[in-house]
């Protein structure tokens, strides 16, 4: 089974997104599951895992009734207020719902927090613990910048697990990764956290990047996380500010080389299953 790990839904016209700002003007238009269904037919995924794009309870609940009505999502990465008083109340009533059982993380915009240390917070730590006695794993969405918050939270956390979206997203199209890399590879000795070689083409040159861009960072994530930690998401939509569908999956296979079918069996689907739980 194929899994896209990282693909979103939404919809301007009933919800502020407060990311989507000037030169995003393609992504400003609904897109939901029948914009994706034939793109997934088309590059042969099966399941794909629905993730959160505003802090909104209201979303993960629209998300949750989404995914017990399409064929193809297999789990939801909603939001909770971590900071929140209520936050073991919330996840519990999400999880108690009839479709509570496609949520299978939780996520936060933390790399739009002014914050750099936002993670270390103590309520935002007893949320994290919250969302780990859940039985769910927690997404970190990071720059450089919060790398080093979100190890320690990591470290603290050994009995949750992490999943690193978007490889934390190296500054491909310039190229400055001194910092990136040193904040990134201690990730490495962690086996309770994965990460996505996901949303990579948007760090890059959207207009003149090519597959052989992606390589040194594609490399450097397998080298660190190993065949056994590493999944593919496709950051559908936002991935058409610099490629469509078909081109995102087809670049990473050019960039993870030569891996052998067990090692690419588990980069796109069997790593996402055991990150996420997914049966």
């Amino acid at each position: 089974m194929i899994v896209d790990a990282h693909q979103h839904f939404w919809d301007p016209r009933r919800r502020h997104y407060p990311w989507m700002g000037a030169g995003l003007e393609v992504l400003r238009r609904p897109f939901g599951p029948e914009d994706l269904r034939p793109l997934l037919a088309a590059a042969g995924i099966d399941r794909t895992i629905l993730v959160q794009t505003v802090s909104s309870l209201e979303e993960t609940e629209e998300f949750l009734a989404t995914a017990a009505a399409t064929d193809f999502i297999a789990g939801v990465v909603g939001w909770v207020d971590l900071a929140g008083p209520a936050v073991a109340d919330d996840l519990a009533a999400l999880l108690a719902r009839p479709d509570g059982r496609y949520l299978r993380g939780i996520r936060h915009q933390v790399h739009d927090e002014a914050d750099a240390e936002w993670l270390l917070r103590p309520a935002v730590r007893r949320g994290l613990a919250a969302v780990g006695r859940a039985g769910l794993t927690y997404d970190l969405l990071t720059r450089t910048r919060e790398l080093p918050a979100c190890l320690a939270v990591a470290r603290a956390h050994p009995e949750m697990r992490f999943v690193i979206d978007h490889l934390a997203k190296p500054p491909i199209a310039g190229g400055a990764t001194y910092d990136w890399a040193a904040g990134l590879a201690p990730f490495a000795g962690l086996p309770h956290v994965w990460c996505k070689l996901s949303g990579l083409v948007t760090e890059a040159d959207w207009r003149r990047w090519r597959p052989v861009d992606l390589v040194p960072y594609v490399a450097r994530g397998l080298q660190w996380f190993g065949e056994d930690r590493v999944i593919y998401g496709s950051d559908w939509p936002v991935c058409l500010l610099a490629a469509d569908y078909g081109r995102v999956k087809s670049a990473l296979e050019e960039a993870i080389g030569p891996l052998d079918a067990a090692a690419r069996a588990k980069l796109f689907g069997g790593n996402a299953r055991a990150a996420y739980g997914l049966t």
